[in-house]
C-alpha cells in the first residue's frame, strides 16, 4: 500500500513538473508584421529618444556623446534585487551586435533572449509589446550606427529563487498584458499620446504602483508608486493629482521647471531631456494623453 501511494505521488510530482515546464516555456510572438520593413536611421533616432535608451543603458555618471556609448552597467534596485543594465552597443562579442533583427525583436516584445530564456521584467518588454514593426526597425537601424563598446555586461544582484528563470514564465502568464490600457481614443493626437505612454516612453512602469509579485496595478494606473529603492515616492500623474494646465505639463516636460519653479532631479532628469528632444507635436500629444487619464486620488 506504501508502494502503490508512493508511485502515485511520484507519478503526480512528474506530471506537476511536466506541466510548470510547459506553461512557463518561453512563447516568441508573431513577427509577420516585420516582413519587408527597412529601418531608417534617422527615425529610428527618434525612437530611440522617446524610449530612453540612452538612460538606462549608457554607462552610469556619462555626459555628452558619451551617452551614446551604450556599454550598460547602471543599477536598478527594485524590492527583488539589484538589476544590472547589460550592453546593447553593436559589440559583436559583448553587446548586441551578432543578434537578428527578430531576435532584436523577440527580445523587446516577448521578452525572450537569442538563446531562447526569459528576460527579467526590468526590461520593459510589458510596454515595448506595443511598438509598430516599422518602429522597431528603424531602431535596430540606428542602433547599428553607435559605437561598440567591448565592456562586459554585469551580473544581476538578485536572490533565490529569482535566479531561476524559468519562473518568469509564470510572472508572463499572470501579468505580460498586450493591450492598450486607455483603450478608447477620440483624435490622433489622443493615439499618438498613448502610443508614446503606453509603448515607447513606458511611463507606466514608474508611475504605477506594483503588486507583491511586481506585476502593475492597473486599477491605479499613473497613480504613483513608491521608489523602488525604498526611498521616497514616484508622484501620482493623473488628474486626481496633478492638477497642473496643459501648458504647465507641456512646460515641465521640455524645461524640467515645475509652474512653483522646482526643477526636476533623480531618472526623470533624463526623461524631461529626452522629451525636449521630441517634436513638439509629440510632447503636446503626451500632454493630452495625461490629461484624458480617468483620475486615480
Amino acid at each position: 500500500m506504501a508502494r502503490r501511494a508512493l508511485a502515485v505521488l511520484v507519478g503526480l510530482a512528474l506530471l506537476g513538473f511536466a506541466a510548470f515546464f510547459l506553461l512557463t516555456q518561453p512563447r516568441p510572438g508573431n513577427l509577420d508584421d516585420l516582413k519587408g520593413v527597412t529601418g531608417d536611421t534617422a527615425r529610428g533616432q527618434l525612437v530611440f529618444t522617446a524610449a530612453g535608451c540612452a538612460s538606462c543603458h549608457m554607462a552610469p555618471d556619462s555626459e555628452g556623446t558619451a551617452q551614446l556609448v551604450l556599454s550598460g552597467g547602471m543599477g536598478l534596485a527594485s524590492p527583488f534585487g539589484l538589476f544590472r543594465v547589460p550592453n546593447i552597443s553593436p559589440d559583436p562579442v559583448q553587446g548586441i551586435g551578432d543578434w537578428t533583427f527578430e531576435s532584436f525583436a523577440h527580445a523587446l516584445r516577448d521578452g525572450i533572449s537569442p538563446a531562447g530564456q526569459h528576460y527579467f521584467p526590468a526590461l520593459p518588454y510589458n510596454a515595448y509589446n506595443k511598438m509598430t514593426g516599422q518602429d522597431l526597425a528603424d531602431l535596430w537601424a540606428y542602433l547599428q550606427t553607435l559605437p561598440p563598446s567591448a565592456t562586459a555586461s554585469q551580473p544581476h544582484e538578485v536572490g533565490f529563487p529569482f535566479t531561476i528563470r524559468r519562473l518568469l514564465g509564470g510572472w508572463k502568464l499572470l501579468f505580460q498584458n498586450r493591450n492598450w490600457q486607455m483603450t478608447e481614443v477620440a483624435t490622433p493626437e489622443l493615439e499618438r499620446g498613448r502610443y508614446l505612454v503606453e509603448a515607447l516612453a513606458h511611463c507606466a512602469e514608474c508611475h504605477t504602483p506594483r503588486n507583491a509579485l511586481g506585476g502593475l496595478d492597473r486599477s491605479r494606473w499613473m497613480g504613483g508608486a513608491p521608489s523602488p529603492d525604498g526611498k521616497g515616492g514616484i508622484p501620482n500623474i493623473t488628474p486626481g493629482k496633478l492638477h497642473w494646465s496643459e501648458a504647465e505639463i507641456f512646460a515641465y516636460l521640455t524645461t524640467g521647471f515645475t509652474p512653483e519653479f522646482d526643477s526636476v532631479g533623480g531618472h526623470m532628469a533624463y526623461v524631461v531631456d529626452n522629451m525636449s528632444k521630441l517634436p513638439e507635436s509629440d510632447v503636446r500629444a503626451v500632454v493630452a494623453y495625461l490629461k484624458a487619464l480617468p483620475p486615480v486620488e
